[in-house]
């Protein structure tokens, strides 16, 4: 990104240096080897020391494990390729590529962005695209390899700067990720280590698993509209200031008209997709369907249909893609449909670069209990300043948004604090589900500044495509905006929804009972 004697307001001048600093940083794949040293000395010298941190769930002392060590280095050695081939992202990316990117280059894609913004009002583009950004991470991360690419390409094709969409999408995906209409496999996770957790001070409290359902769909209110905002009226007129477009432009989406051709291909790729789904949702609706889990849920983490996405999403963009290819004249042959899947793997391959490093550094990280040492230390601290419950919850937020920068899994996270944050605040008469909403703020609100985050290389990708000098430190400008306004809104949302205690859907408060 270029710089400009225009700094603007404050806040432009701080976005400049954070950016101006953060692409001074190595090459993500450089910085995340960088890191791996780093946590292997940390081991070392930390490895000797007792600490009084008790793992909440085996009650053993939390030691840090030292990575130097002889026997943990053959087997960090041993089991290399293991952790990169395991590293889960990086099959849901590729998987998914292969049909996006079939769809991508027969024009099936580009069609239907030409088509949807013949019928969206260009005001109402941004709200719709994070709206759709919130409800994608339904289908786990499918909203990393197909909403954010595809808001750079709707921005660019409108005339707007694409770099603007990304942000918006990503903020939707990520930043949003506990805000959502639609109830997804990550609520009755969370809620299962909350009850746990509300059971050691209260051993027969139930809890319900959509217990922050009408607050997290009230927060996607909120979180489109901080969105919508920041995105028109802060992020894009600064890239239009610092980040001039010079992405090679034959990868770039075409803005001519649709075709007659076109159009009657994209109808037809449709048709097929539509075909796909009215058999899906028919296997999935049987009795004794083989795509619900034991207990016949088709919705929780174990059920063989959450565990296709990434597979239903290769299909149902790969087999549309080939027959708008083959109508509309974009495919001629078989070699035709192989290629554009070669080509969707060849831009992928700095991203599987970037993923090995960041896989081995995951890796070692957690082996070595830093992450976890970290955690409840934090939540020990918190806990012993004995502060009022809408500070807490501030607290826990900003104590959790803190943590999400080294540990990026939710139910981990969760997993190591809710058994202090949960009894503690429900002897302050404050009820479990409250306190889980608090958790599911600050877990949502860092994700999008955090180079951890597995996803975060592969946005800076995305990136790319149309500013070629797009860095780690461009990405964090351009999202610390959505961050910093979150953690302000979404928190006062949270604390004026418990306040007035009706249209909750939650247990506001907690009291417990007699004998």
């Amino acid at each position: 990104m270029s710089d400009s004697n225009d700094s603007g307001t404050f806040l432009n001048r701080m976005l400049d240096k954070v950016e101006k600093v953060g692409n001074k940083l190595p090459d993500p794949a450089v910085m995340f080897f960088g890191l791996l040293i780093i946590v292997w000395v940390f081991s070392y010298l930390l490895s000797g020391i007792e600490f009084d941190a008790v793992h909440p769930l085996t009650g053993e002392n939390v030691g840090i494990t030292n990575l130097l060590a002889g026997d943990q280095m053959a087997d960090f050695l041993a089991n290399m390729v293991g952790t990169f081939m395991g590293f889960a992202p990086l099959g849901v990316v590729l998987v998914a590529m292969l049909g996006v990117g079939v769809a991508e280059r027969s024009g099936f894609i580009n069609v239907a962005i030409k088509l949807m913004l013949n019928v969206t009002p260009k005001m109402l583009l941004t709200p719709v695209l994070i709206l759709v950004a919130i409800v994608s991470h339904t289908a786990v991360d499918a909203g990393y390899v197909l909403v954010i690419p595809l808001g750079g390409v709707i921005f660019y094709a409108a005339g707007r700067h694409p770099l603007a969409g990304i942000a918006a999408a990503f903020a939707g995906v990520s930043g949003g990720f506990s805000a959502n209409f639609v109830p997804s496999a990550i609520d009755p996770l969370l809620q299962g280590f909350t009850q746990s957790a509300a059971q050691i001070l209260d051993p027969a409290i139930q809890l319900n698993p959509l217990n922050n359902y009408f607050f997290t769909a009230a927060s996607s209110i909120v979180v489109v509209i901080v969105g919508w905002y920041l995105t028109d009226r802060v992020i894009e007129p600064r890239l239009q200031r610092t980040a001039r477009i010079d992405g090679d432009q034959e990868d770039m989406p075409a803005l001519d008209d649709v075709t007659p051709r076109d159009r009657k291909a994209f109808y037809a790729g449709v048709l097929t997709m539509a075909l796909g789904l009215v058999a899906l949702y028919f296997a999935a609706s049987a009795e004794n369907t083989p795509l619900a889990d034991a207990s016949g849920e088709l919705a929780s983490f174990t059920a063989p249909l959450m565990q296709m996405i990434v597979p239903l999403i290769f299909l149902l963009f790969i087999i549309p893609g080939i027959v708008h290819g083959y109508i509309s004249g974009s495919f001629k042959n078989s070699q035709d449909v192989i290629k554009a899947m070669s080509k969707s793997m060849e831009d992928m391959a700095y991203y599987m670069v970037m993923a090995f490093f960041c896989a081995l550094f995951i890796k070692a990280f957690g082996d070595s209990n830093l992450g976890t040492l970290i955690s409840i230390k934090g939540a020990q601290f918190l806990s012993s300043l004995q502060l009022s419950g809408g500070v807490t919850m501030v607290g826990i937020i900003i104590l959790v948004a803190f943590i999400n920068l080294f540990i990026g899994s939710a139910s981990a996270k969760w997993a190591l604090i809710s058994p202090i944050f949960v009894p503690m605040l429900m002897q302050l008469g404050y009820s479990p589900d409250l306190t889980q909403a608090a958790y599911r703020v600050g877990d949502s609100i860092s994700n999008i500044i955090t180079p951890l985050l597995p996803y975060f290389p592969l946005v800076v990708l995305y990136c790319q495509r149309y500013v070629k000098s797009t860095g780690i430190g461009s990405l964090v400008a351009m999202m610390l905006p959505f961050t910093l306004t979150l953690l302000v809104v979404w928190s006062a949302f949270l604390i004026i929804y418990w306040m007035i205690g009706i249209p909750l859907g939650f247990q506001a408060n907690y009291v417990y009972p007699a004998g």
